[in-house]
């Protein structure tokens, strides 16, 4: 494989010491544009807080739009323990309705989706996830972010913080413009990788407890001119080709003896989109992948590209209905599931998830089954939670062990690799993000640490956002 591998000796190189430009100082500062960095966003100022927001892309949106990690998943409690497939529509579909579980953030920004034409509600039809059009999405989360005042940098590339050890009072950027510091009061890790706080010298952990390794990384891609008519006949007639979720078993196999496949998981799946013709393709996967290492990346970027090139092809050759589809769009990068989990103050267990475990101090819920894919190659983990349930989280997740005035939101927040498979998609991240969001606007606003800060307070704030929570308990008196 041509591409520059880690040296076989570490060899330094001093660099100057250098200057950077006190760009803003702010209340609330978030770092990273992603759904936890939106809801964090959101949430702080909706709580009253001077906001800044700083992404290190051209376009707001983070996996969702950069890695096209489409479509959203189900935010809803599923009714019945299976699940089945509507092949016509390319989507898992649930039994029964259930209820949303995430609103707030989440709600405004499919809102002004949907009214747009962006995104599909979520729906029987839809498995209850949410299709969405990820160029729409950008400029729609640029006027949201407008309309609540939230200041926005983009083009800049977190590098370090500034302050002491365990207190950080701002971060560094890297920037076409040189280097640049924002300060603030208050901080919120929505990098996704928990890249502040590992700066911050938070403890964290990475992978499985058995040996460290994490979750695969994908390169999702969308594929342009299906019939679905000819797509649909096919199934019609090879009803055993349908297994699962997307199988084409006898498809892939043949591919397979020619030559022409050599698929790296145990399945084909793609979603259809909000767009007659096109599908989402999440075929993809590379393992031993840490997602904070560039060696790793730049090779996960080179299999992932080589593969989706193989896939495309299988597609347009074997699969009928595709004979005339293109590769329309990869995206930016490869979607990573899986790096740093930052220790909080409360770590999330795979049975808090499975048992739907609920928290007197929780600012987000949760429905999203255990979903492993394995780190050493095919197979994939689903275990639902039981029937009509929902999991809380808790504050404590949010709060870094050993820092003060930081918070984390998103997939970096405490838990282990189990509860992390869950908790890491988008409507649970933009749930904690809005959390985190709303404890750091508080805690800058009263000059208090966020773990001071009365979850009670935090909990009738995020209801005045419109957030789905239990109403808050009374706090104890001294």
């Amino acid at each position: 494989m041509p591409v520059l591998t880690p040296p076989d000796r570490r060899e330094t190189v001093t660099l100057p010491p250098r200057q950077a430009v006190k760009a803003a100082r702010c209340r609330v500062l978030v770092v990273g544009g992603g759904p936890a960095g939106m809801g964090a966003a959101m949430g702080a100022a909706q709580a009253g807080a001077d906001t800044i927001l700083v992404e290190r892309y051209g376009f707001l949106g983070g996996n969702a739009t950069a890695a096209l990690v489409m479509p959203w998943m189900s935010f809803y409690t599923q009714r019945g323990s299976a699940t089945t497939v509507d092949p016509t529509r390319l989507m898992p579909q649930d039994h029964g309705p259930g209820e949303p579980v995430v609103g707030g953030a989440l709600a405004t920004i499919l809102g002004r989706l949907y009214a747009i034409g962006g995104a599909v509600p979520p729906s029987p039809a839809t498995g209850f996830t949410v299709p969405f059009d990820p160029e729409v999405l950008k400029p729609a989360l640029q006027s949201v972010l407008d309309d609540m005042g939230v200041r926005v940098l983009l083009h800049a590339f977190a590098s370090g913080i500034t302050g002491d050890t365990g207190r950080p009072t701002g971060v560094v950027f890297e920037t076409k413009s040189g280097p640049l510091v924002i300060e603030a009061d208050t901080i919120i890790d929505a990098t996704g990788d928990g890249d502040i706080a590992a700066f911050a010298g938070a403890p964290y952990d990475v992978g499985r407890e058995e040996d460290g390794l994490v979750q695969p990384v994908t390169l999702m891609f969308r594929l342009m001119g299906m019939d679905h008519g000819a797509f649909n006949g096919y199934i019609r007639a090879n009803p055993g080709q349908w297994k699962g979720v997307n199988g084409l078993w006898d498809l892939v196999s043949k591919a397979t003896g020619a030559g022409d496949l050599t698929l790296p998981r145990e399945d084909i799946l793609f979603f259809a989109t909000t767009h007659p013709g096109e599908v989402a393709l999440n075929c993809t996967r590379v393992t031993g992948v840490l997602g904070t290492d560039v060696w790793d990346l730049t090779r996960a970027e080179w299999e992932s590209h080589r593969q989706m090139a193989q896939i495309a092809a299988f597609m347009k050759k074997y699969v009928p209905g595709f004979a005339d589809a293109h590769l329309c769009q990869s995206g930016v990068q490869v979607g990573v599931r899986e790096t740093r989990r930052i220790r909080g103050a409360y770590t999330m267990t795979g049975d808090d998830v499975l048992d739907a475990r609920k928290f007197p101090d929780a600012i987000a819920r949760g429905t999203y089954p255990v979903d492993i894919h394995s780190p050493t190659g095919k197979g994939t983990r689903l275990d639902r939670l039981p029937s009509g349930e929902w999991y809380e989280i808790p504050l404590g997740c949010l709060l870094p062990q050993e820092v003060e005035g930081l918070l984390m939101a998103g997939r970096c927040i405490s838990g282990t690799h189990e509860a992390h498979s869950s908790y890491r998609v988008t409507p649970t991240c933009m749930a904690t993000g809005q959390a985190a969001g709303v404890a750091a606007a508080l805690a800058a606003k009263a000059g208090e640490r966020p773990r001071a800060v009365p979850v009670a307070a935090v909990q009738r704030e995020l209801l005045r956002q419109g957030a789905l929570l239990r109403p808050p308990m009374e706090e104890a008196a001294d």
